[in-house]
C-alpha cells in the first residue's frame, strides 16, 4: 500500500519507461498493402491517401528492395484493374497473366524471400463493385466462392505464399483449403478476412483501385449482405471459429481502431496468429488531421499502432508501416 508502494517509480524517466514496456513495436509486426497499376515508370498518388501510391511493376519491384532493407518482409497486393477487363463473373482474376499474377512474379524477382500474400476477392474486376457475382439484384455465394476458389489457385501458382480472401462468402475457407490440399499445394497458407465489418471507413481504399459498389437500382447499394454488421461482436467468434475449423492460418480483424474489443475477443478464443488491418479511413484521417495542425502525426500513430498490438494483434497490415519503421529507425 502506499507509501510504500508507489507506482510512480516505473515512471520515473526514458531509461525505466522503456525497461518496463510491456508493447513494443518492431518491423516484424507488419504487413505492408500495395497497390499495382498497368504500365510503367508509374507511381501515382492516392488523392484520398496522401503519401501513399500506386506503382507500376518496374517502381513496384524497387519499392519493395527498399521496404526489405527497412526490415519489413511482408507484402499484401491488391491490384487495379483496367475497366475493359471488368465483367461480373470475375474472368480477368483467374487470368494466369492478369495483373496480379505477374505482380506477385515481379516481387518475387526483385526479392525472393519477401513474404507474399495476395487479396482475394472479386471487387476489383467486377463491373459493379461487389466482392462476389450478381444475379437477379442480389450477391450470390456459391458460384462466387469457385470463381475466388481458381482465383486463389491462380496465385498460388504465381509464386503466392498466402492468399488473403477478403470477400466474406461462406465457405470460401474450406474450398480453397480443399482446392490446395487436391493439387497438393500444402505450404500455402491462407489469411482469412474473418471479422471484416460493414464499415465506412473503406472509402479511400475503394478510391485507390476504383472498387466501391455501383450506383444503381438493380444492385444492392453495399456491401451489408456478406460483410458483418459493425453492432456484432459474438457475431465475429463465430466466424472466425468457422474459419479455422475450414482450414485457415491465420484470421483477420477488419477494421483496426475501432474494433479492438473483437481483436481482444478473438485473441482470447483462438490460437493461431490474430492480424488487424488499419485500414485506408484511419490513414486518411491521421493524415488529414496532421495537415491540419490539430495532431501530432508520428505521436498519434505510434500511440494507434501500440493500441492495436496491445489489444491483441500479432500481425498488422497498415498504410502506416514504413512510416513507423523510419521513426523507429532514428
Amino acid at each position: 500500500m502506499y507509501p510504500i508502494k508507489r507506482n510512480r517509480r516505473l515512471r520515473t524517466n526514458q531509461a525505466i519507461r522503456s525497461l518496463v514496456r510491456e508493447t513494443i513495436i518492431s518491423p516484424n509486426d507488419f504487413l505492408v498493402p500495395l497497390f499495382v497499376v498497368e504500365g510503367k515508370g508509374v507511381k501515382e498518388e492516392i488523392a484520398s491517401m496522401p503519401n501513399y501510391y500506386r506503382y507500376s511493376l518496374d517502381l513496384l519491384q524497387e519499392e519493395v528492395k527498399e521496404l526489405w532493407k527497412l526490415g519489413l518482409k511482408s507484402v499484401l497486393l491488391f491490384v487495379k484493374v483496367p475497366d475493359n477487363l471488368k465483367d461480373n463473373k470475375g474472368t480477368e482474376a483467374i487470368n494466369p497473366d492478369g495483373l496480379m499474377q505477374r505482380a506477385i512474379k515481379a516481387v518475387k524477382n526483385a526479392c525472393p524471400e519477401m513474404l507474399v500474400m495476395t487479396d482475394v476477392a472479386l471487387d476489383p474486376y467486377s463491373v459493379y463493385g461487389h466482392d462476389g457475382i450478381i444475379e437477379n439484384g442480389k450477391v450470390i455465394n456459391d458460384e462466387s466462392v469457385e470463381v475466388l476458389t481458381e482465383m486463389s489457385v491462380s496465385h498460388i501458382e504465381a509464386g503466392a505464399d498466402f492468399v488473403a480472401p477478403s470477400d466474406m462468402m461462406d465457405g470460401r475457407i474450406l474450398s480453397i483449403r480443399e482446392a490446395f490440399e487436391d493439387r497438393e499445394y500444402t505450404d500455402a497458407g491462407i489469411m482469412s478476412y474473418s471479422a471484416k465489418y460493414a464499415s465506412a471507413f473503406y472509402g479511400p481504399f475503394r478510391d485507390a483501385l476504383d472498387s466501391a459498389p455501383v450506383d444503381s437500382q438493380d444492385i444492392p447499394k453495399d456491401k451489408k449482405s456478406y460483410q458483418m454488421d459493425y453492432a456484432n461482436r459474438f457475431e465475429a467468434i463465430r466466424e472466425t471459429e468457422m474459419d479455422i475449423d475450414e482450414g485457415a492460418d491465420i484470421v483477420m480483424v477488419k477494421p483496426g481502431l475501432c474494433y479492438l474489443d473483437i481483436v481482444r475477443e478473438i485473441k482470447n478464443e483462438v490460437d493461431v496468429p490474430v492480424a488487424v488491418y488499419q485500414v485506408s479511413g484511419e490513414y486518411a484521417m491521421l493524415k488529414a488531421a496532421a495537415e491540419k495542425g490539430w495532431l501530432d502525426h508520428d505521436a498519434v500513430m505510434m500511440e494507434q499502432i501500440t493500441a492495436i498490438k496491445r489489444a491483441g494483434a500479432d500481425i498488422i497490415a497498415s498504410y502506416f508501416a514504413k512510416d513507423v519503421v523510419k521513426l523507429l529507425n532514428q
